[in-house]
């Protein structure tokens, strides 16, 4: 049985109890955010550094959580920002673009074992692969985690009208990319 957010924040307040809570807490949410950021990094090796990433900052800030948002909201805004760090970082090594970046990541999805290049999953993965950074997190908050607007304009700290453009922007080019590969 999962504990409910506000339990594990109680528990984890109290020394006690706190390495408990926080280890439910990765029970409770470690695979959902894991695909979050396999989305958006790719790479299981890169996904598994920004997930450890993201749980140390959890733990030092836990304790502060001032429960304005849910928790699988805060949590998630950490998994993204940890994944663009990881991603900006990979650039930065690279000395390359952005667009390279890109690049970079459709060919870890053609090169990935677990794709079969007849399937329509495969594609879809590659098609966004092809989008803008912002377009890509977006799409794969909606449509992959299905985050309502209003939640991820938290996680993302932008209007729910700027994401439903970027939404639309986003499907739209998958569509087509679909269409035409």
């Amino acid at each position: 049985m999962q504990l409910e957010d506000k339990e594990l924040l109680q528990l984890f307040r109290q020394p006690g109890t706190k390495e408990k809570a926080f280890t439910a807490l990765i029970k409770k949410y470690q695979e959902r955010l894991y695909w979050h950021i396999r989305r958006m990094v790719v790479d299981h090796d890169d996904a598994n550094d920004v997930m450890q990433n993201m749980f140390i900052k959890v733990w030092n800030g836990l304790e502060n959580f001032r429960e304005d948002s849910q928790l699988y909201t805060w949590l998630y805004r950490i998994a993204t920002n940890e994944s663009l760090s990881i991603l900006e970082q990979s650039k930065k090594r690279s000395a390359i673009s952005m667009s390279d970046v890109e690049h970079n990541l459709a060919n870890k999805v053609v090169a990935d074992s677990n794709f079969d290049a007849n399937k329509l999953e495969w594609k879809l993965q590659l098609a966004i692969q092809q989008l803008p950074e912002k377009q890509r997190i977006v799409f794969n908050l909606r449509y992959f985690d299905e985050m309502p607007y209003e939640e991820m304009s938290r996680v993302l700290d932008t209007s729910e009208g700027a994401l439903k453009a970027s939404y639309h922007h986003a499907a739209r080019k998958i569509e087509e990319y679909i269409k035409n590969n």
